[in-house]
């Protein structure tokens, strides 16, 4: 994989493309309603699907999107745990996204979404590449919106801001590692390490 420092990022497709592979994921947000931080971690695996994978063409379709317009996609898996887990609790699941580009060179656009980042239900959000070349994600649901950023600050490290406004307000910060040739045991009991440190997000991105 190139450099990204080396090259600019052409349009959001390829941004998603850097970011296939598997991420080791260190948050810390801050809880404005509780006045306090809490860190996280995760393990996320993101897998690049092509535009007429069955997959996209059905997020498509459910939004009420023409499938002709996807340029292409990701599921992403996750694994996470929280500082203020309670015994028993879990957060595992996956999403697929897909990506309808709104302007010629592929920079701005559609995100489709399976299930939401704020909320479960399928949502659809917009992208936005910047003049950095960091990935903008807005999304709106009934009760919140939420802001995201994503930038490289090399070919295996990503970071993360994020704000969620509304019922529950949040502001984060995410440092993301590429993992390689870890075995999925280790991949496993590293996710369930209780994390030193705020709310981490449920999803990959």
């Amino acid at each position: 994989m190139s450099d990204t420092h080396s090259a600019s990022i052409p349009d959001a497709l390829s941004f998603f493309q850097l970011s296939c592979g598997r991420w080791r994921s260190q948050r810390s947000s801050h809880h404005l309603l509780h006045r306090r931080a809490e860190a996280g971690g995760s393990f996320i695996e993101v897998v690049e699907l092509e535009a007429r994978d069955p997959r996209l063409i059905a997020i498509a379709e459910l939004h009420g999107e023409d499938p002709a317009g996807l340029v292409g996609g990701c599921r992403v898996t996750w694994n996470a745990s929280m500082a203020w887990d309670k015994a028993g609790e879990a957060h595992e699941g996956e999403s697929v996204f897909g990506l309808i580009p709104t302007d010629e060179r592929g920079r701005a656009g559609l995100l489709l979404r399976d299930r939401g980042y704020a909320e479960t239900a399928p949502v659809a959000g917009h992208f936005a590449m910047d003049g950095r070349d960091g990935l903008l994600l807005t999304t709106s649901y009934e009760t919140m919106n939420s802001l995201e950023r994503f930038s490289f600050a090399g070919p295996d490290v990503r970071l993360r801001t994020s704000t969620v406004e509304g019922l529950s307000n949040t502001a984060s910060f995410c440092v993301e590692t590429r993992v390689l040739d870890l075995p999925e045991a280790a991949v496993t009991r590293a996710a369930a390490e209780p994390a030193q440190g705020g709310t981490l997000s449920p999803l990959g991105w």
